[in-house]
């Protein structure tokens, strides 16, 4: 049985972010729900890309999933950072010792959940809402025991192989990487 992904989106989430992480995920078999976090399953992103998500957050805050990823955008992840549905998942998911990400500005969510804790990096500017000490400003993607975080759209592919070596194995992750020629990630 495949790996299940939750990724939350709301108005204003980066598509590169969501849409390429998403495409290597189901590319690895993993099974992706993005779940929109207003009241309909129609969001438009901080582009103006209207996408219709899988379902609402809604129709699936009682599910269980192996990961749960959050894109960017600064209005998603304000949104992410500031919906006490999102932030109740988050904080479950950590105690149930499950692994999840955010990449571009989605870390503060995390932060807000109380889930950075030591080596992270985001969007350059957003470390003044976590902990400027601890940020990786060097990396594309930082892995920190359960969490993996991300700079922005540049990186989301080495974003999502780095969540597809986590939960699929370094094989699957390097024939994607070849196969999309994708490359370095360091």
């Amino acid at each position: 049985m495949s790996k299940s992904v939750l990724m939350p989106i709301s108005q204003g989430f980066e598509e590169t972010e969501a849409i390429a992480v998403v495409d290597v995920l189901r590319r690895a078999g993993l099974s992706v729900t993005l779940a929109a976090v207003g009241s309909g399953a129609i969001v438009t992103s901080a582009n103006g890309v209207t996408l219709t998500a899988d379902t609402t957050l809604k129709a699936v805050e009682d599910k269980s999933y192996d990961f749960i990823v959050l894109p960017g955008g600064h209005e998603n992840a304000m949104t992410l950072g500031s919906d006490e549905r999102v932030q109740s998942m988050l904080k479950a998911h950590a105690a149930a010792n499950k692994p999840l990400g955010a990449i571009c500005a989605a870390p503060t969510a995390l932060h807000k959940a109380g889930l950075i804790k030591g080596a992270y990096t985001c969007y350059p500017g957003y470390e003044g809402q976590i902990d400027p000490a601890s940020l990786v400003a060097d990396q594309k993607v930082v892995v920190n025991g359960s969490v993996i975080t991300s700079r922005g759209p540049g990186t989301a592919l080495c974003f999502g192989l780095a969540i597809v070596r986590l939960l699929v194995g370094e094989e699957t992750a390097q024939q994607l990487q070849e196969g999309m020629l994708i490359g370095p990630c360091e």
